[in-house]
C-alpha cells in the first residue's frame, strides 16, 4: 500500500475488525425500528444507529482519520482540530455501518462496508486508498483491498487471521444477482438479465444484502447488478458508501465495475449521498452488460 497511508489504513482495518464482534453481539437486542430515517429516506433500526455511533467513536479517535461519514448521517463529521485542512497521510472514512440491516428481522446475512479516501468527502474512486467489508454470515469474515491486492480474513475475537491472500475472481463465473423490481427494470437491462439467466451454468444468488451477494461473486465468479430503474434512473446504491468501495474491491481482484458506461471509480462525485447504478463482476459479463446498455 502507498507508504504515506500504510499505517493509517492498517489502523482503520484493525479497528473495524475489532468492532465486528461487538456489533454482532449487539444485534439480537436491536432488531426494532427507531423513530428516525436515514438521509436516503429509509427507516433506521436501532442496530443501524448503534453501529454508526460505535464506528464514529472508535474510527474518529484514530490520528490519521480526519473525516467520518456514514449512510446514516446527513453530513460528514470532522474528527480533528484542523477542520477541512488535509495534510499528507490524512484520511476520510465513508462507511455503511450495517449493510442489509433489513435482513436482521429475518436473520439473514448482513455486513459493514468501509471506504478509505485520501481526500475530503464526497471523493472520487481515484481518491480511494483502500476498501473493506465485514460479512456477518455463519462465521465473521473480512475482505480488505489496497494497492497490494485483496485479502480475506477470519475475524475471531476482534482480530484478523488470514484465510486467503491475493484473492481474485474465478475465471469461470457461476453466480448472478440482480437488484430492483423486475417490472421496474429498463428494457435493455431486462434483455441482458434474460441472457444471463438462460445460461445453465449460472445460478441465481440474491439475498437482499448487497454485501452477501458481492461475497458470492468474489467467491464463485459472476456478476452483481443494481441497475438504473425506470422509477430511479440513478439506481439505489450510494457512490461513496457502496459503489466506490465495492468497485475498488472487485477491480483489485481482477474484475470490472461499471455504472453502465464505464468504471464506477471514474464517476464524478457531486453529493455525499449520491446514487449510482452498480454492476460488478467478471470482466466478460460486465463488458456484455455495457454493450447491452449502450
Amino acid at each position: 500500500m502507498a507508504t504515506e497511508h500504510a499505517e493509517g489504513l492498517t489502523e482503520i482495518f484493525d479497528t473495524v475488525a475489532a468492532l465486528a464482534p461487538e456489533i454482532r453481539e449487539a444485534l439480537p437486542g436491536r432488531r426494532v425500528k427507531s423513530d428516525e430515517t436515514n438521509p436516503s429516506g429509509e427507516t433506521q433500526l436501532a442496530a443501524d444507529s448503534y453501529a454508526d455511533e460505535l464506528f464514529l467513536d472508535r474510527l474518529g479517535d484514530l490520528d490519521g482519520v480526519v473525516e467520518y461519514a456514514s449512510e446514516e448521517r446527513t453530513k460528514a463529521v470532522h474528527t480533528d482540530d484542523d477542520g477541512q485542512n488535509y495534510d499528507a497521510g490524512d484520511l476520510s472514512v465513508a462507511i455503511d455501518p450495517l449493510d442489509g440491516s433489513s435482513n436482521l428481522q429475518s436473520n439473514n446475512t448482513m455486513g459493514t462496508i468501509v471506504a478509505v479516501y485520501d481526500a475530503p468527502l464526497p471523493a472520487s474512486g481515484a481518491d480511494l486508498v483502500g476498501a473493506a467489508y465485514v460479512l456477518f454470515g455463519p462465521i465473521t469474515t473480512m475482505i480488505t483491498a489496497d494497492d497490494e491486492g485483496v485479502t480475506e480474513y477470519l475475524v475471531d475475537d476482534g482480530t484478523r487471521q488470514v484465510i486467503r491472500e491475493d484473492v481474485t475472481l474465478p475465471e469461470e463465473p457461476s453466480v448472478y444477482g440482480f437488484g430492483g423490481r423486475v417490472p421496474d427494470w429498463p428494457a435493455d437491462f431486462a434483455d441482458y438479465a434474460d441472457e444471463v439467466e438462460a445460461d445453465d451454468t449460472m445460478k441465481l444468488r440474491y439475498g437482499g444484502a448487497m454485501i452477501g451477494d458481492i461475497n458470492q461473486v468474489l467467491t464463485y465468479g459472476g456478476v452483481f447488478s443494481y441497475p438504473a430503474l425506470q422509477s430511479a434512473p440513478n439506481g439505489k446504491l450510494r457512490l461513496q458508501f457502496e459503489g466506490n468501495p465495492i468497485g475498488f474491491i472487485i477491480e483489485s481482484a481482477g474484475g470490472r465495475s461499471s455504472d453502465g458506461s464505464g468504471s464506477i471509480l471514474d464517476v464524478e462525485p457531486t453529493d455525499l449521498h449520491q446514487r449510482v447504478p452498480v454492476h460488478v463482476g467478471n470482466e466478460g459479463l460486465v463488458e456484455r452488460l455495457e454493450a447491452a446498455l449502450d
